[in-house]
């Protein structure tokens, strides 16, 4: 079993990726794996995560609905433009994630 497994199977929390961590670092665990691997990431979750740690509760989103981790971001950031209060408000969330780069 992986971390995102052990997650998603609801026997770990999320907090709980540190000792995961540990066991691999250790040499307890996943020795013929990557890191990211043993934690049962893509690459791309991986890298994304190990940037931005905040991100691990939408990979498990994604995973858990079967999605990409691009699909569940989408779905995330008109989300975040449907709860705006006006078509005004809305156009600007959407440029502004667009001027970031996140559409």
């Amino acid at each position: 079993m992986s971390f995102i497994n052990d997650c998603l199977s609801g026997i770990v929390l999320m907090d709980e990726i540190d000792e995961y961590i540990k066991k691999w670092s250790n040499g307890t665990e996943g020795v013929d794996q990557e890191l990211h691997e043993y934690l049962g990431m893509t690459w791309k979750e991986y890298s994304i995560w190990g940037t931005k740690p905040s991100i691990l509760s939408v990979i498990l989103r994604s995973r858990n609905a079967g999605i990409s981790l691009d699909e569940e971001l989408n779905a995330e950031r008109h989300a975040l433009a449907a709860r705006a209060e006006n078509a005004d408000e809305a156009e600007e969330i959407k440029l502004w994630l667009k001027r970031i780069g996140k559409i």
